[in-house]
């Protein structure tokens, strides 16, 4: 994955490496040339995720740290495709998640808002995409959180996904957002994408992955290359 990344983005839709607004960026930020390393034997030799083995729920957060009862929330489906820039789907691809609980809390340490945390709920899970690229978690919608970035600052609600290529060091992130939160406009990790690509982090409500009398359904799909690419944080 990592071969075409910095070689095959649509600049018109990847966020800026620098944006002022995201006050993290102006540390962040690389103020030289990027350096493309060649990869190492280790590299090239190292585990492969295509017969990685994964738990019964590690998919799904409403069960997989369940300690003494349900998780507190709205429970949803998200679910979606892996493609390539030909819409071809990418099999094998481990997927991770991570995202706050329903409180706008996360399970660490840097985390001191002063939400509950769930302890029924640690807010990560993965997957492995099947044979046509498709992939399903089961979770708890997150909420929305203060992050100090500027007066009143308050995340999106979001989720954080993790692409693993066919190596392990070759690895995607970016952060699917749910439609209609007023919070996006306010938002400078949003707005830091260029407004060609900010749709295309924004999940669609789908009423046929919905399940009845039990978790509202959400699609998103991720794109990994070319003018339709997800927008990524390391491009």
């Amino acid at each position: 994955m990592s071969d075409f990344t910095e070689s095959s983005f649509d600049i018109e839709v990847q966020p800026s490496l620098l944006y002022p607004e995201y006050a993290s960026t102006i540390l962040r930020a690389p103020s030289m040339p990027l350096i493309v390393l060649k990869k190492s034997l280790a590299e090239k030799t190292g585990p492969l995720f295509e017969d990685f083995k994964l738990g019964a729920f590690d998919h799904d957060l409403t069960k997989n740290s369940i300690q003494n009862g349900e998780p507190i929330g709205e429970r949803i489906v998200v679910h979606g495709k892996v493609m390539n820039e030909k819409g071809q789907p990418m099999p094998h691809t481990m997927i991770e998640i991570w995202q706050a609980n329903a409180a706008g809390r996360y399970v660490h340490k840097v985390d001191q808002h002063d939400a509950p945390l769930d302890p029924n709920f640690l807010g990560t899970g993965r997957c492995m995409t099947d044979s046509e690229g498709n992939y399903r978690f089961y979770t708890i919608k997150p909420g929305a959180y203060p992050w100090g970035n500027h007066p009143n600052a308050w995340r999106p609600n979001h989720i954080h996904f993790s692409l693993f290529g066919n190596e392990i060091s070759s690895r995607l992130v970016t952060q699917m957002y749910f439609p209609g939160d007023p919070l996006l406009q306010y938002d400078p990790i949003y707005q830091a994408v260029k407004a060609k690509g900010r749709e295309l982090l924004i999940s669609k409500f789908d009423l046929d992955i919905t399940e009845p009398n039990f978790a509202l359904g959400y699609r998103f799909d991720i794109v990994l290359r070319g003018n339709q690419a997800t927008p990524f944080e390391n491009r």
